[in-house]
């Protein structure tokens, strides 16, 4: 099998705005990622053919995010655009300096009338004229330096720069925000696809079960003890099971593919779960703290703020343009004409430029007015956000603490039907039993395994669900 190994070049930017996801120590697995060229597909088949599967660990899986995301990439972007008409906002509280020149050749149209009418009087001919228009051509030099700063306009830019930086402040909450979503997406696409891959192993192990009974009941056919009730009961147990393993078995292609696609991996590979099923840790704090947590850290909270704030700002833009606006203007003028024997002319000026405006329909106050109710709908957002935050903590903590006692359920039922399948086994070969009860007692097994598969990866969905209500602030 021919593996093409691929490296993507990521900017300093986006690793550091991913520091939220996962642990920076995971191993990189460079020949998972896909090509660096975002418009490249794949033309032919044998691109898009699974040449082999590659396993990860919830680290890995979060690191491979880190690096290939997208989104996120977008949305950094929308950070340095931020940041860039921050800077034009800025530049617009300096004075402005602006230097012109130009250079001239002409003749004034007194100038040619007057020669044209000594030439008549002194009886010369049109070509003359036109040698004596010629000599009155002037040939003019002029240059200024004109400085304009604003000394009084009622705070409209250093309100727009406040705007200007709480829409970086935004941003970049946008990219801690999108940074959390990344992180729980692909937890809880690692947490289905462990569950896709427990399935199979499950529906494995009901197949071997189902396979081990069919032969005992077999067995005792021949030598008379069943009878051939009992093997056909066994046959379609096994039929059954069969059916099971092979729908576990497309669940887990799908699972596979549906982490791949989060990833953005390379379309030949695919991934598997390298970590055991576990519980992925315990929250020791209480639900009043955690909703509090969550409140002091969430991104989208700040978010809400932040557009209050830009608004307030913008209404203030708004309202400024009926004040008065007070500016500073300089200049310094100089003009030369060649060759007219006067030496050359410079004048400078110095003054204060005051302008009021007096009516404009009521333009600016209306201005005002949509600002004014942005600010209660940046307000209602942020009660609104902050009843969801509540209830996402409230309901993932809920979920965590059955989940946690579904664990210990699961748990002991688990080595309770293994020990009833051993017996029931013993009591099937020994004469005393029924096949119906191994048949039973294995399909207890198999629900049971799946039940404790189930509580497991449902508690850490819902410890991860807590863990992004409160963010990775909250956490550390």
């Amino acid at each position: 099998m021919s593996t093409h190994r691929y490296i993507v070049v990521v900017g300093i930017n986006c690793v550091l705005a991913l520091g939220n996801i996962g642990s920076s120590g995971a191993q990189v697995i460079d020949y998972l990622n896909p090509n660096s060229n975002p418009l490249r597909f794949p033309s032919r088949p044998e691109e898009v053919k699974i040449q082999g599967t590659q396993p990860i660990t919830l680290r890995q899986a979060l690191e491979l995010a880190r690096r290939n995301n997208t989104e996120l990439q977008a949305v950094l972007f929308q950070v340095e655009r931020s940041r860039a008409a921050l800077r034009q906002v800025q530049a617009g509280m300096y004075p402005t300096i602006s230097l012109s020149a130009d250079l001239s050749r002409a003749q004034s149209t007194a100038n040619q009338l007057s020669t044209e009418q000594q030439d008549e009087q002194a009886g010369l001919s049109s070509t003359q004229f036109f040698r004596f228009g010629q000599d009155e051509l002037t040939t003019t030099f002029n240059s200024s330096v004109q400085l304009i700063y604003g000394l009084y306009n009622y705070g409209p830019g250093e309100s727009s720069r406040k705007a200007a930086e709480e829409q970086v402040r935004i941003d970049e909450l946008e990219v801690e925000r999108l940074s959390e979503e990344i992180s729980l997406n692909v937890t809880l696409d690692y947490y289905n696809l462990q569950q896709a891959d427990e399935n199979v192993r499950i529906a494995q192990s009901a197949v071997d079960n189902a396979q081990a009974s069919l032969r005992d009941a077999q067995a005792l056919e021949r030598s008379g003890v069943s009878t051939r009730f009992d093997v056909l009961r066994s046959q379609v147990n096994l039929a059954n099971v069969q059916q099971d393993l092979t729908n576990a078995l497309s669940e887990q292609r799908i699972a596979r593919s549906q982490l791949g696609t989060r990833l953005n991996l390379l379309q030949s590979i695919a991934v598997s779960t390298a970590d055991p099923v576990k519980l992925a840790g315990l929250w020791n704090e209480t639900l009043e703290q955690t909703i509090v947590l969550a409140f002091q850290n969430r991104p989208e909270l700040q978010q809400r703020l932040a557009e209050r704030t830009i608004a307030q700002k913008r209404e203030r833009v708004a309202l400024s343009r009926l004040k008065p606006q007070v500016n500073l203007a300089a200049s310094y003028n100089l003009e030369d004409v060649f060759d007219d024997g006067v030496s050359v002319n410079n004048r400078y000026s110095l003054g204060v430029q005051a302008r009021q405006r007096l009516f404009d329909g009521g333009s600016a106050r209306a201005q005002a007015a949509q600002q004014s109710v942005q600010i209660k709908i940046a307000e209602t957002q942020f009660a609104s956000q902050r009843n969801n935050i509540r209830f996402e903590v409230e309901q993932a903590y809920s979920q965590l603490q059955s989940n946690l006692e579904n664990v210990q359920t699961a748990n002991a039922a688990v080595d309770q039907a293994r020990e009833a399948l051993r017996l029931g086994r013993l009591r099937f070969q020994a004469g005393v039993g029924t096949q119906t009860e191994v048949i039973n007692a294995e399909n207890d097994l198999t629900r049971t395994e799946g039940n404790r598969v189930q509580a497991i990866l449902d508690y850490n969905r819902a410890l991860a669900r807590l863990q992004r209500a409160i963010t990775s602030r909250g956490i550390r």
